[in-house]
């Protein structure tokens, strides 16, 4: 039963359901289990709210690995044309929803190239590979593929029936250039494996990797297709031509982007012929749909058990981790190349990090920072295949963390409640993205929980180029979540070390990891891959993983909640990875 949420209304009094869609993998199936939470009676009258939108700004994306980049959220105080006049006006097959999470607005516009779309349905442009709600592997514009017998020459065929918005026919070269132009771009997708696209004929696409990927397909997945005869650099994000289910009509920037369904799209037919997207904080989102201005908006953790006539909420499990950073250097005065400061005395002791790490309690942080949304992470990829069961503990063991410490030699010898070793007091500043409540929740909670382990930590909130400035010497609260796992190899294999793409912040460095993460990577089958993915966090003597060198503090997968209209059938949801793709099942989406 996929996101069929039901609710029944007597009277003054409304029965309902809040679902959760939880996408812990099966291993075996590679499925979705969706679960009933406890249904709430609303008894009494409706509410009327008059909404009152604030401007909330953010800060900008950064330009890393693939799936990872950290969400663009831009905020609008206004409604853009839907004016107020509520959803009465507007027809059953238009919606007006504010989801942040789908990215927000893009600086740079709905362009692929510099990152639209690329860990999140599109809409405007078509790929040459999806997956499905169960995570399997389906084809878009693609119809086949293989792999040489030397993994280096991936050949793909695709679709002859597709045309762009402009009319004109979708071929091979446009597949090719989309990719060559991605790669020398540097952009939000990590290319840096692929030699070159090329059109061998109009309908068949070669792609020559420099080095064998068993995770290249997933780049297949990943980036939309933009035409060569239209695209230009400095315009195309303001006005896309693609080929996908909807149609780019106009941007008003710092307010909304409007988008119509596309007539000649190859694939199932949107039952939505019109979708409006409001940029807006999730607070004012809120706001928002109580007021009867949107059918569908994100909301923070915090609202999950509200209630709105008309209205239901639901959320969204994910694999969406959030985890801090640990850099394991000592300050030895070093610097990256373009100028940071580099190491930290106290976070390069592996007893600081270990204690943390099992003294720290998940589920507490979960439901006191996050209100009961999430759910316990310990290796950043618990859920997926290649996530290491073995590599799971016990947490919340404040005698056993203190244990750690003192073995350490860290002991509190001034009776003043945190530990020191040699002088050096176990003290540091802990960042969190300015405009993220829910990692300023988690950050002030491991605050006070490390307190216990006489360990002191300042939490500061931080615009994202401070961050990136400082977190080769800080600890920071980041966001991961992808069904790639060369987020893995990009986060922990000492040569992926890059300043200028955030990759292995930490700079991590373990021979033994770094072998098993090359033997993943260039695997020739997926089960090999996922095995070595798994050994890389913890082979039973080593890895990157708490009980290992515990080079991050992994907490928690945060669910992504919703408020819709009651009667709005939104399918079955992909899985939900970092930022969210509630629009991933936009062809199910229907009026119930």
């Amino acid at each position: 039963m996929h996101g069929n949420i039901k609710h029944f209304t007597t009277g003054k009094n409304r029965l309902r359901n809040i679902v959760k869609v939880i996408p812990d993998f099966d291993k075996n199936r590679g499925g979705v289990l969706i679960k009933k939470n406890q249904q709430y009676l609303l008894i009494g009258s409706i509410i009327i709210i008059i909404a009152a939108f604030v401007v909330i700004n953010s800060m900008s994306s950064p330009a890393a690995d693939s799936e990872s980049v950290e969400p663009n959220f831009r905020a609008a105080g206004q409604m853009g044309s839907q004016g107020s006049e509520g959803l009465n006006s507007r027809a059953s097959d238009e919606l007006v929803v504010a989801v942040g999470t789908h990215g927000g607005e893009p600086e740079a516009g709905f362009d692929p190239i510099t990152g639209w779309g690329n860990s999140r349905e599109p809409l405007v442009q078509s790929t040459l590979f999806k997956r499905d709600s169960k995570a399997n592997l389906i084809n878009d514009l693609a119809t086949d593929y293989t792999v040489s017998n030397d993994r280096l020459k991936w050949t793909v065929k695709i679709r002859s029936d597709v045309k762009f918005h402009d009319g004109m026919p979708l071929t091979a070269k446009d597949v090719a250039f989309t990719f060559n132009t991605a790669a020398n771009a540097g952009g939000s997708i990590d290319l840096s494996v692929l030699e070159k696209a090329t059109a061998v004929d109009d309908y068949t696409v070669e792609f020559k990797l420099n080095d064998p990927q068993s995770t290249f397909i997933n780049k297949l997945v990943a980036l939309g297709i933009v035409p060569e005869h239209a695209y230009n650099v400095e315009t195309y994000g303001s006005n896309p031509v693609g080929s996908g289910p909807y149609k780019f009509v106009q941007w008003d920037k710092g307010q909304q982007v409007i988008f119509e369904a596309n007539p000649d799209y190859y694939g199932q037919e949107p039952y939505f012929k019109k979708l409006t997207m409001l940029f807006m904080g999730s607070d004012s989102a809120f706001a928002a749909a109580k007021a009867g201005q949107v059918n569908l908006a994100e909301i923070p953790a915090s609202y999950a058990n509200q209630e709105v006539d008309g209205m239901k909420i639901i959320s969204l499990d994910s694999i969406d981790a959030r985890g801090i950073s640990f850099p394991m250097n000592p300050n030895a005065g070093e610097k990256t190349e373009n100028g940071y400061a580099i190491g930290n005395d106290v976070t390069s002791d592996p007893a600081i990090r270990k204690a943390l790490n099992i003294g720290i309690d998940r589920q507490a942080l979960i439901e006191g920072a996050l209100n009961g949304q999430g759910k316990e992470e310990f290796t950043g990829v618990d859920k997926l295949p290649w996530g290491n069961k073995e590599a799971v503990f016990e947490d919340g063991d404040i005698e056993g963390a203190k244990k750690i410490l003192s073995e350490g030699g860290w002991t509190d010898t001034d009776g003043d409640g945190i530990v020191e070793k040699n002088e050096l007091k176990a003290e540091f500043t802990l960042l969190y993205p300015a405009n993220a409540q829910e990692r300023q929740a988690l950050a002030v909670s491991v605050s006070e929980e490390a307190k216990k382990l006489g360990i002191n930590i300042k939490v500061e909130g931080k615009s994202w180029d401070e961050i990136y400035s400082l977190c080769y010497s800080t600890p920071n609260v980041w966001g991961y979540g992808s069904l790639d796992p060369t987020d893995i190899y990009l986060r922990y294999y000492s040569k992926s070390y890059d300043p200028s793409t955030q990759n292995n912040v930490i700079m991590y460095n373990n021979s033994a990891v770094d072998s098993y993460l090359r033997t993943a990577i260039t695997s020739p089958d997926q089960e090999t891959a996922n095995k070595n993915w798994q050994l890389a966090a913890w082979d039973g003597t080593t890895g990157f993983s708490a009980k290992g060198d515990a080079s991050w503090m992994w907490m928690a997968t945060i669910n992504y909640v919703y408020i819709m209209d009651e009667d709005l059938d939104i399918g079955a949801p992909k899985i939900q990875p970092h930022g969210a793709d509630i629009f991933g099942s936009i062809l199910e989406w229907k009026r119930a």
